[in-house]
Parts: C-alpha cells; sequence; structure tokens
C-alpha cells in the first residue's frame, strides 16, 4: 500500500568516501531543506539548482558539514514527487549525522528499493524500468549494463506495450459480439481478431527467443573446464585468467574440488569453473571431486571439454564423450606445441573444435571468442540495439501467454466468444504482471525488497 508521507535514505554505499547523498522524497522535502539547509545565497532553494551552503541543526544552531544541496520539485524527479539531496562529506560518521538530523524532521527512513517503488507507482516508469535500475547497479560486466541500459530507457516496456496492444485489439472485437449477440461473427473479423492475436504471438517468440542470450549477458555464462588427469584443465583456467591461480603438477588427481574464478572479456562475465580429472580412482577425496565434477556439466552454460592432443584416444576420453552427449560443448585440443596423436570420434555434436598449447598461450584468444559468439548478440545488424528478456519471471509471464494464445486459435472455429475472451484475458494479465499493470502487491514487495536502502 502507498502512503504518501516523506522518506530519507542514503543513495551512496556505506563507509568512506568522497561524497555521501542524503535523499529525501514526499511532501516535507522542501520543508526539511529549509530547516537543516543554510544556502550562502540569498533566496535559498531554488528547483533543480545546486545551492553551496551548510547542514545545521536548527534548535541548536550547530553546523553539521559544509554542503551542496538540490530541491527537485514534482513531478520533475526521480519519484514523480517532491525530492531532495543534501551531498556532504563522505565520511560515515557525517553521513550518519546529517541522517538523522533529517528523521528527526517528521521523515521516516526509506525501506529498500522505495524510492524507485514511488517512481513505478507515480507512472514515471513501468515495473520492467524498474527492475532495470538495479540490474544497471548490478552490472559486472559491459554488455551487462547495456542491456540493463536499454530496459531501463523503455527499449524492452515498447515491445511488451505492442503485445498489449494486438491482445487489446482482438479483445475488444470479441466483447463488441458478446455485448450484441444478435450479430454475427464475420469471416473478415474473424481474421481480424486472428491476425491480432497471431502479431501478439509473434512478438513474444521473439521476445522468448531472447532469453538465454539475456539471462548469459546478465548473470554470466558458467563455463565448466572438464577432462581428464594432466590434459591441462588447471593450465588452461591459469592460461584465461593470466595468473597462477590453480595448482599445475604432474601428479594426477591435483585437483579434487571445483575451483571457481570470474573473468571479463568480450563483454560477457565468465564464471570458469576447474574440475578434478575425470578417470577411475579409489582415492575417496578424489572420487568425490569427480562426481561433483559429472554433476556440474547440465547446470553448465558452456562446457570446455579438454584432450591431450599428443596422447591417442583413451577409454577415459570415450566417457567424457558420452558424459557430454546434451551438452553445448567446445572441444579444445590442448598441447598443439607436440606432435599430434589424438583422433577424436563422434565429435559432430561439439560446438567447436580448437586446437591450444596451455604452455604457450597458442589459441587461447581464439577460444575466447569462440566461447563468447555463442552468447554475444552477433546475429542482429548492431548488437548495441539488441533487446533480450534477462530474468526468469518474464519468460515464465510470456510462456503463460503464448499458452493462452495457443489456446484461443485452436478454439477459434468451435468455442464460445466468452471462452475466447477468457484466453485473451489471461494473455493479457500476464503481460500486465510483467510491466506491472497486474502485478500484484507479493510481487512488488519481492522486487523491491532486492534493492538497496537509498534507491
Amino acid at each position: 500500500m502507498y502512503i504518501r508521507d516523506t522518506i530519507a535514505a542514503v543513495s551512496t554505499p556505506p563507509g568512506n568516501g568522497g561524497i555521501g547523498i542524503i535523499r529525501v522524497s514526499g511532501g516535507l522535502a522542501s520543508t526539511v531543506g529549509f530547516s537543516v539547509f543554510k544556502s550562502v545565497r540569498d533566496g535559498g532553494l531554488e528547483s533543480h539548482r545546486f545551492s553551496f551552503g551548510t547542514v545545521c541543526d536548527p534548535s541548536t544552531g550547530e553546523k553539521l558539514d559544509e554542503a551542496m544541496a538540490v530541491y527537485m520539485r514534482a513531478p520533475r524527479s526521480y519519484t514523480r514527487e517532491d525530492v531532495l539531496e543534501l551531498h556532504c562529506h563522505g565520511g560515515w560518521l557525517v553521513v550518519e549525522r546529517v541522517l538523522s538530523l533529517v528523521l528527526s524532521c517528521g521523515v521516516r527512513l526509506a525501506e529498500p528499493g522505495e524510492f524507485t517503488r514511488r517512481a513505478f507507482l507515480n507512472g514515471r516508469i513501468d515495473l520492467v524500468q524498474a527492475e532495470a535500475v538495479m540490474e544497471i547497479i548490478a552490472s559486472k560486466s559491459e554488455s551487462a549494463l547495456q542491456l540493463a541500459q536499454r530496459q531501463s530507457g523503455g527499449a524492452l516496456s515498447i515491445r511488451f506495450e505492442a503485445v498489449r496492444a494486438s491482445l487489446l485489439k482482438a479483445l475488444a472485437l470479441v466483447e463488441a459480439y458478446i455485448d450484441f449477440p444478435e450479430d454475427d461473427l464475420g469471416n473478415t473479423d474473424k481474421s481480424t481478431i486472428l491476425a491480432s492475436a497471431q502479431e501478439a504471438n509473434t512478438i513474444i517468440c521473439s521476445l522468448l527467443s531472447t532469453f538465454e542470450e539475456g539471462r548469459a549477458m546478465r548473470d554470466g555464462i558458467s563455463v565448466l573446464i572438464i577432462g581428464k588427469p594432466n590434459v591441462g584443465k588447471s593450465s588452461l583456467l591459469n592460461r584465461l585468467l593470466n595468473e597462477n591461480r590453480a595448482i599445475v603438477t604432474a601428479v594426477p588427481g591435483t585437483t579434487r574440488d571445483i575451483i571457481e574464478e570470474v573473468i571479463v572479456f568480450g563483454g560477457l562475465s565468465l564464471r570458469l569453473l576447474d574440475t578434478a580429472g575425470i578417470r577411475h580412482t579409489d582415492d575417496l577425496v578424489e572420487s568425490e571431486g569427480i562426481s561433483r565434477a559429472l554433476a556440474k556439466i547440465p547446470q553448465a552454460d558452456l562446457v570446455l571439454a579438454v584432450f591431450d592432443a599428443s596422447m591417442e584416444f583413451s577409454n577415459e576420453d570415450q566417457f567424457i564423450l558420452n558424459a557430454l552427449a546434451d551438452s553445448r560443448a567446445i572441444a579444445v585440443f590442448n598441447k598443439s606445441d607436440l606432435p599430434r596423436k589424438l583422433v577424436l570420434p563422434n565429435i559432430d555434436f561439439f560446438y567447436a573444435v580448437t586446437e591450444i598449447s596451455a604452455l604457450t598461450g597458442a589459441g587461447i584468444d581464439l577460444l575466447k571468442r569462440q566461447v563468447c559468439s555463442l552468447f554475444s548478440p552477433s546475429n542482429q545488424s548492431d548488437p548495441c540495439d539488441f533487446v533480450a528478456i534477462s530474468r526468469s519471471r518474464h519468460r515464465d509471464a510470456l510462456v503463460t501467454a503464448a499458452n493462452h494464445l495457443q489456446q484461443f486459435s485452436a478454439g477459434v472455429k468451435d468455442c464460445s466468444l466468452d471462452l475466447l475472451a477468457l484466453d485473451l484475458r489471461g494473455a493479457l494479465y500476464s503481460i500486465g504482471s510483467i510491466t506491472g499493470q497486474t502485478a500484484t502487491d507479493e510481487v512488488l514487495d519481492l522486487i523491491f525488497s532486492s534493492f538497496c536502502i537509498g534507491k
């Protein structure tokens, strides 16, 4: 429930810094500003203009800090309410004292994400754009940041609105015949209804096809490195990281647990997982590491299956091929600096086969490009215009909407108009749950609770 009181919070990260920002939103924002901030310029605070002055306790006259203040009169603000920001020195004690002073003026501490929630509730942004705000803050790679910025700017919302407009057009015609049952649904109007529903379904299917790329850009790509002992898995990890992260020895079974590290390459975040060498062993600890490695295969976005190109094909290599049968994988022939002996059967299911030398670094850059090409929007004329869904919540709602439209199309010939309208309303409700028109308070609470306080 939206209570139109005044809220405040620190909008900069905790700890010491150059600047600390206290944000205030609500009807008391200007009152707080004139009460605690004394501008060196006559006339006090003007909307959307920074003023230099001091933050003082009005009850004692004590000066807390020199500061800059900006007041933004509604509706030209982030929340579409009156907003005040006090920019003071970033020491944690200074910031806490200024915040306490603001709260003493009849203002309450904001809840996580409450400023953005008010921006949504006041119609400044929809729910997709609100979620994108948090994605911008949490971005760990260039591709994730660009995707979040496009979503925040409304590029994804435009697609959802196009779906909604087509569904509304179809529903309006269906309901018109429900309201006037003496009229028969003619072939022309039936074709128009079907065309509008199909138009909506086409956009939905197009958006669903972007989920894997969007999720990879947002969350990063889990890349599992797997192979038998001593093929160079840990050496490959170290090469990719450009540091000696994993222990490399000639002794089989050196790696026993999963080693996880993150790199950013080609604008994508790659989560690399080095695993225990796959072989038969009686060592209980090593066996556990092998079991964990095999369990990770179906969970990985991509598997780098490393083979020793200087050794002949073995039963252990065949076991690895069998384990990868249903996975997205690249075959990596390591030790290309040595004479080639390996002949790998049944490699058609690999996305690519590449040769490297973890010892010299040969082929590493090509391997990185192959990995990134699997998840980059390379099929777009301009990758900077690529729009994708990246949240499971959006995907699930789109799948539900598509199912409603499938039922609608199958029932156009035989079902009653009431049932057809029910399917269209179901699809509309699903789309509305994404953009916020039909989202419940429980959904909103869940979404905004993941935000930081002050945003």
